[in-house]
Parts: structure tokens; C-alpha cells; sequence
């Protein structure tokens, strides 16, 4: 008796694209030639809806998801973000019932085609985009904001996260802030992606009057582009070297706070500074970091929830989910 995925199969688009279809889904994005493909393959093929046969066939069925991310497996040892919110994608899973299938950036993707749903974790330019969202219909995107591409996403606040660290320096006198961050490219390194926070820091500080360029070093998000953008702040700023500063991760935190105390600066007394992510650099460097706590495991849950959503429900609308974030304060700023 032929299935779905035969019909899939034959017509070389995914089992959910055919499922759709053939269940007369008019809000279904799919031309009017692919639409007669599947019709007249399911006639072909002498295909037969049979709605109890379904019910028990889907319960039988190995539930899967596959996990695609930007980095290769080497690049997200040394990543401490992104390998918690695959720690929380796959917890959620297997408490859904889901089996996992990795796929790095290096790997072939042939293996997210024979899923129930797709999760892809990091930047992603649009035309990757469009080439993972052809594997399957059931893709949520994760710490990457592609609702105005039309797909499904998972992202924290940054927006509030910075807002609540600035406040923090201003209510604390501190008006001369200064930002170090990184600069990420996509997966296929074809745009350079421009920080929210940097765009954050910029609007706020501009519309209070407290914006100076001079203030703001882009490296990357390692310890070491962090130590180098704090050493040259050191050498071109001097005296006029900013009361506290804003940094995009931990691990450039680490790096500028190493620079300061090779230049006898105090931390928090003569420069303060929060930083971002709150992983355990944060907790064990000395002193310790103030940071911006972002719920990774929970962004990778809430992934796997909506995918499972997708995939149960037929959820036809894109949605953005914004989890909040928290500052958590510890030595390296005035409290």
C-alpha cells in the first residue's frame, strides 16, 4: 500500500509538504504544478486515505528531529552558548519522545529530510535558509530573529538585556560606557551580521545624549579579541578611558579584565563592567562577572515545544518567541 513518503519520495518534495496537500491545506505555499504533481503521483500510486490506519501508523512511528548547526563539532566545544541550548533542545526531545539526529555545519544535510522536524541553531543568511526550510516544512530557527523571512523562531531579549545593564551604570553615575563586541558572519559566511546589541547600545545611549564612538571596539567573541580591544582602548583613550563598559559575551570579558589588571585599573572601583551570556567564565573569573543571564537550555526547549507544535497541530501562522532575560550582579561592577 503506498504512503506518503512514497508519494514524497516520487514527487521530490518533503512527507509534510504531500501530507498538506492532499489534505486540500489552502494556505499551503506550493505551486500549482507541484500541487497537480502530488495529486496525480497519489493516483498513480493508488494511494488511499485511511484515517484509523493513520492514527495507529503514527503512533507507531519513530518520532525524530533533527538539530542542524552552524558550527562544525570542533567550534562548539569552545562554545559554551551554543552548546547549551543543544543540551536543552535535546532534553525537551527526549521528554517529547523525539530521537535526535546532529548535523553540523560541515555535515551533509541529506540526513534532515527523513525527519519529523528541523531545529536550526545560529545565524543562518536567507538563502540558507530557504535551502534548510526545502528539507521539511517543520523548521524553527534558534538565536536567530528570521520572522520577517516567514519562519518560526526562538530569541532572547537583548534589546531589554542591554537597556537593563546601561541603566544599571547610569543609575550608578557611571556616564562614560563603553562596548566591546564581536562580529559574527553567517553560516556560509556570505553577510556580516550587524550586533542587536551594538544597534541597542547605540539607540539608548544617542537618545540620553551618552553615545561617543570613540567608546566602541568589534573583534570577535574570544578571550583574546577581548584582551586586544581593551588594550587599545587603553592606549587611544587614557585618562578619558570610559567608568564602565558593556561587553557582548563572557569570553571577551575575560580578555578585557586581564588587560585591566595588567594596567593596575581596579575592577569595579576604577572600571566597571557587565557582560553577556552568564556561563560559568562569569561565575569563576576573578572578580566576578556581572552578567546578562540568557536561558539557553530554555530557549532550547521551547524549540523543540514549538516544533512539536508544528509537527501535532499543523501551526500555519510563524511565530517569534522572546524569552526574557535576567542581569545577574556580582563583583566586577558597582552594586
Amino acid at each position: 500500500m503506498a504512503t506518503i513518503k512514497d508519494i514524497a519520495a516520487k514527487a521530490g518534495v518533503s512527507a509534510a509538504t504531500v501530507s498538506r496537500v492532499l489534505n486540500y491545506d489552502e494556505t499551503m505555499s506550493v505551486s500549482d504544478k507541484t500541487r497537480n504533481k502530488i495529486f496525480k503521483i497519489a493516483e498513480e500510486l493508488s494511494y488511499v486515505k485511511h484515517t484509523k490506519q493513520k492514527k495507529q501508523l503514527e503512533q507507531n512511528e519513530e518520532k525524530r528531529v533533527a538539530i542542524i548547526q552552524w558550527y562544525t563539532e570542533q567550534e562548539e566545544v569552545h562554545d559554551l552558548y551554543y552548546y547549551a541550548i543543544r543540551l536543552g533542545i535535546e532534553k525537551q526531545a527526549h521528554q517529547l519522545g523525539y530521537e535526535v539526529t546532529r548535523i553540523f555545519h560541515n555535515d551533509s544535510l541529506d540526513k534532515a529530510k527523513q525527519v519529523n522536524g528541523v531545529i536550526a541553531i545560529g545565524k543562518y543568511s536567507v538563502k540558507e535558509a530557504q535551502k534548510i526550510a526545502e528539507l521539511n516544512d517543520n523548521l524553527v530557527f534558534v538565536d536567530n530573529n528570521m520572522l520577517t523571512n516567514g519562519y518560526n523562531c526562538i530569541v532572547s531579549d537583548f534589546e531589554g538585556a542591554v537597556k537593563s545593564a546601561l541603566d544599571h551604570f547610569i543609575t550608578h553615575e557611571q556616564l562614560r560606557i563603553g562596548l566591546l563586541a564581536g562580529e559574527e558572519k553567517t553560516a556560509d559566511q556570505t553577510d556580516s551580521l550587524i550586533d542587536p546589541r551594538f544597534r541597542t547600545f547605540k539607540t539608548y545611549l544617542s537618545d540620553l545624549g551618552l553615545y561617543d564612538p570613540r567608546y566602541v571596539y568589534i573583534g570577535n567573541f574570544s578571550p583574546e579579541s577581548g584582551y586586544h580591544m581593551m588594550q587599545t582602548a587603553l592606549k587611544e583613550l587614557k585618562d578619558q578611558l570610559p567608568e564602565a563598559f558593556f561587553i557582548a559575551n563572557d569570553a571577551i570579558a575575560v580578555g578585557a579584565l586581564r588587560a585591566l589588571q595588567e594596567a593596575d585599573l581596579k575592577v569595579p572601583e576604577q572600571v566597571s563592567l557587565i557582560s553577556f551570556n552568564d556561563t560559568s567564565l562569569a561565575k569563576y573569573s576573578f572578580p566576578a562577572l556581572s552578567s546578562i543571564k540568557v536561558f539557553t537550555e530554555q530557549m532550547g526547549a521551547s524549540a523543540v515545544s514549538l516544533l512539536d507544535n508544528l509537527a501535532t497541530q499543523k501551526q500555519l501562522v510563524p511565530q517569534m518567541i522572546t524569552l526574557k532575560t535576567k542581569l545577574i550582579l556580582r563583583d566586577s561592577s558597582l552594586n
